[in-house]
C-alpha cells in the first residue's frame, strides 16, 4: 500500500526535512516486506492567500483517486501506536492501494475536507505545528512498520 502525506507548505531544509527524511527512509526500508510504502510527500501553496477553502482545493486534486483519506485533525482519533499499526494493516489487508494523510496548513484543513474524510487521527488535544506534525506521521509511519515486523523499536 503506498503512502502519501499531502500537506499544505514547503519543507525547507532544517532539522525537521532532515528527521522526516530519514524516518520515510527507514519506512521504506522496514515497510517494503510488509506490504507498506513507500511513501510520497505532496506539497501545496495556496499562493494566492485564499486561506484553508482554497488550500482544501489544492490537496483534493494531490490526493490518489481510490485512496483512504486520512486527515490529521485535533478533533480526531486518538490511539496508541500499535493501534495505528493494526488500521494500516486493516487498509493493507482489505487492499486498499494507496493512503494519503492530509496535513493542513496555519489555519488547519477546511471543515469541508475533513468532513469528506474516511478517517480522522489525532496526536492529542494539543495543537502541532504542520511542520512538526510532519515529523510525528513520518515516526509513527516507521513505528508502525517495525511494530508490523515485530522489530524491538517499539516498546510499549
Amino acid at each position: 500500500m503506498r503512502v502519501q502525506i499531502c500537506a499544505v507548505g514547503r519543507l525547507r531544509s532544517g532539522p525537521e526535512k532532515t528527521l522526516v527524511d530519514d524516518y520515510l527512509t527507514r519506512f521504506a526500508r522496514t515497510g517494503r516486506a510488509h506490504g507498506l510504502g513507500p511513501a510520497e510527500i505532496v506539497e501545496v501553496e495556496d499562493r494566492k492567500g485564499g486561506g484553508s477553502p482554497a488550500e482544501a482545493a489544492l490537496l483534493r486534486k494531490a490526493l490518489p483517486g481510490g485512496a483512504v483519506v486520512c486527515c490529521l485533525d485535533e478533533r480526531g482519533k486518538v490511539m496508541g501506536s500499535p493501534v495505528f499499526a493494526d488500521r494500516l494493516a486493516t487498509w493493507r489487508d482489505e487492499g486498499r492501494g494507496d493512503v494519503a494523510f492530509v496535513i493542513g496548513g496555519a489555519d488547519g484543513i477546511a471543515p469541508d475536507l475533513v468532513a469528506e474524510a474516511d478517517f480522522k487521527l489525532s496526536f492529542g488535544q494539543m495543537v502541532w505545528p504542520h511542520m512538526l506534525a510532519r515529523v510525528m506521521l513520518a515516526e509513527q509511519l516507521y513505528r508502525a512498520a517495525t511494530i508490523l515486523a515485530g522489530s524491538p523499536y517499539h516498546r510499549a
